[in-house]
């Protein structure tokens, strides 16, 4: 750099910038050292955990999440199966399996025979099938239809007649409050007969509306039905214990 005549250094080639006295001709600038090119910025930067390429400013590796700021692998995230293992494990553990509802217990069973005596009475034209032991119905609800499946008409009667013919689809329906039982025919095309267990067979069709119907006597219906109501024997009881009615 060039000097002034008082001794101080200059940037100034013709007068010194410190004190001003102007600098003898003939001083040359000092050639300062070469500077270096600037290195180009990156275009990518090279992940030092897995190699993936990233662009320059990236903070995080897109390939495995090193943190490229503070030089550390990505924190590990939730497992998903494992999440989706708990998950479904702690559903399990929630939601218990479901069972089906027992059966209602029975206390109350209606018999169906097939009465010779009664289709005699009747003069059915239908072929009368073999008398042989009944069926046993179970009743378990408060009010139970007599009568035969339609199922176009959507009728599934809780006391089937099945063959029956002489029975109407809605024939009559049961009753009870636990302890009594009644009887109303829903207008039968052939009525609903109510009579003894002994003695001659009954002639006349019950009235409109509910008649209670006793201990000792039989419901009679269709060309041959004869239907009696009773209480559930503890046999009766474990059979159908199981069963969906």
């Amino acid at each position: 750099m060039p000097t002034c005549p008082a001794g101080h250094t200059s940037t100034q080639p013709d007068f010194c910038d410190t004190c001003g006295l102007p600098i003898p001709a003939g001083q040359q600038v000092a050639a300062g050292p070469p500077l270096e090119p600037a290195s180009p910025a990156p275009i990518s930067l090279t992940c030092p955990q897995c190699g993936a390429l990233n662009v320059a400013d990236a903070l995080f590796c897109e390939s495995c999440g090193w943190d490229f700021i503070a030089g550390t692998p990505a924190e590990p995230g939730p497992d998903p199966a494992a999440a989706t293992t708990g998950t479904a494990a702690a559903a399990t553990d929630e939601a218990p399996s479901v069972l089906p509802p027992p059966a209602p217990k029975v206390e109350w069973v209606a018999e169906l025979w097939i009465d010779p005596d009664w289709y005699a009475a009747q003069g059915s034209t239908d072929p009368l099938p073999s008398p042989g032991l009944p069926d046993i119905v179970p009743l378990v609800k408060e009010a139970n239809l007599i009568g035969r499946v339609s199922v176009n008409r959507n009728i599934f009667p809780e006391v089937d007649c099945e063959l029956d013919t002489g029975c109407s689809r809605r024939h009559a329906r049961l009753t009870t409050d636990g302890t009594r039982w009644w009887i109303e025919d829903l207008e039968s095309a052939n009525g609903t007969f109510l009579g003894p267990s002994a003695g001659p067979l009954p002639a006349m069709p019950i009235p409109r509306g509910r008649v209670e119907v006793a201990a000792d006597q039989r419901i009679y219906v269709g060309a041959w039905t004869r239907i009696v109501i009773r209480r559930a024997t503890a046999d009766e009881q474990a059979a159908f214990a199981g069963a969906a009615v």
